[in-house]
């Protein structure tokens, strides 16, 4: 039982090789639709209406459809390494199982980081208003009042200028790849050694990682998601990130756990398991969902024009209305309804069904918080959206299922291991 160890079969990567392959396909026709349009958000007027920046609205679209790919994938990555660092600072016993699809996520890091950073380096003029320069001088050359003269972007240049945000960036990454590696290290090191050295160790480094994992992925959803809008800011947003990436996360895990089930694996897992991973789903769907309301409520009662901006653009909107109330639909009524009851959590059936909506409803989540700001009202959900999305997802779990192929599943030395066994709810 606990010496399981997944094979990643040929057939798997083939299967994930061609859906890479069909998401290139769908992304290629996706541009031409758009260029043709044939497609919403195409055309020449759609061009006209990209602004005074030269670039052709297929290429703006594509860049900001990255970005938001690689921002929901960068959450899974770190929320996975959060994960496993909770189980550890909490002492925790019942996941051991499981652990390690969490800690498979966080092999994804270091090319989020890459991606991260290559594509401010080529798309940061289009996504980010705040990077052009003639925002910040109040005056021409000729002595003139300059008119893309932005006083409220000039007073946030001592945080929002390219080499501090680059330098978040890489510190960010950098802390959060070496961190997990040690972690990673450690773990595989405590099935060789047995006893409780590592894991004293590994509870000490997850507390560290947990206070830096506070800061750094608050400041991460201001740098790299609200400061798209540069006008608007809420004080709740890095909340708003965690619990949309928190929630995507254990979504993922619990799909995964159950998936590799059906295939044989995870024998140590059972119904007990799969209840206390259910609850979590169906609970932080209703904490995402708090945090929404709440920053949606009190700006929406203050009534302030730079505060309300940002739902005026998503409510009133034809392009992303519909997305607006889809995003409440599938993040928190379906979750909260369907998985509601004791046995709905407790059967790999309805996980199968629930997992899925709650994953895709978080991309559209991110797509809501990204897209209005870059592409305005020239953004839209179509074949370019659903290629991107495919080639992420077959590229991550590529890597989250090689990782899983090179150690057994499970922590066959664990201290905690026959609390996980003998787990019963």
């Amino acid at each position: 039982m606990t010496d399981e160890k997944y094979i990643f079969s040929g057939k798997a990567k083939k299967n994930l090789v061609i859906t890479l392959v069909v998401g290139v396909v769908l992304a290629i026709v996706g541009i031409i639709l758009i260029n043709t349009g044939g497609h919403h958000g195409g055309g020449h007027e759609a061009h006209e209406a990209a602004g005074h920046h030269d670039t052709a609205v297929w290429l703006k679209r594509l860049y900001a459809d990255i970005w938001i790919n690689n921002i929901f994938f960068t959450g899974l990555a770190i929320i996975g390494v959060f994960f496993v660092a909770i189980q550890y600072a909490t002492q925790s016993g019942w996941s051991v199982g499981f652990k390690r699809i969490a800690l498979a996520f966080g092999n994804w890091l270091p090319i989020a980081g890459g991606i991260m950073l290559l594509m401010f380096f080529v798309a940061g003029h289009d996504l980010f208003h705040w990077t052009h320069h003639s925002l910040y001088e109040e005056f021409l050359e000729s002595g003139k009042p300059n008119p893309e003269y932005d006083s409220i972007i000039a007073g946030k240049s001592w945080y929002l200028n390219t080499p501090f945000y680059i330098s978040r960036l890489i510190v960010f990454f950098v802390v959060w790849i070496l961190m997990f590696r040690v972690m990673k290290k450690r773990m595989f090191a405590e099935d060789l050694e047995g006893g409780t050295n590592q894991w004293f160790k590994l509870r000490s480094l997850s507390a560290i990682f947990l206070v830096f994992f506070a800061y750094s992925s608050s400041m991460a959803a201001w740098d790299w998601v609200m400061s798209i809008d540069p006008h608007w800011y809420s004080t709740m947003f890095g909340w708003y990130v965690f619990a949309s990436w928190w929630v995507t996360a254990l979504a993922s895990i619990a799909l995964i756990a159950v998936l590799l089930k059906d295939k044989g694996y995870l024998k140590i897992v059972n119904e007990n398991h799969l209840h206390d991973l259910g609850k979590f789903v169906w609970g932080f769907s209703i904490f995402w969902t708090y945090i929404w309301f709440s920053q949606f409520l009190l700006i929406y009662y203050a009534n302030i024009p730079e505060e309300t901006i940002y739902f005026i653009e998503r409510l009133h909107s034809e392009t992303y209305v519909g997305f607006f109330w889809i995003n409440l639909i599938l993040n928190f009524f379906l979750p909260f309804f369907l998985l509601m009851t004791r046995q709905a959590k407790r059967h790999t059936r309805m996980l199968k069904v629930v997992c899925p909506i709650i994953i895709f409803g978080h991309w559209i989540d991110f797509f809501l918080m990204i897209t209005p700001g870059t592409m305005k009202d020239n953004g839209g959900f179509g074949l370019l959206e659903v290629g991107t999305i495919l080639i992420f997802a077959s590229g991550f779990l590529f890597v989250v299922l090689s990782s899983l192929a090179k150690q057994p599943l499970v922590a066959k030395n664990h201290p905690m291991l026959e609390e996980s066994l003998h787990h019963h709810i």
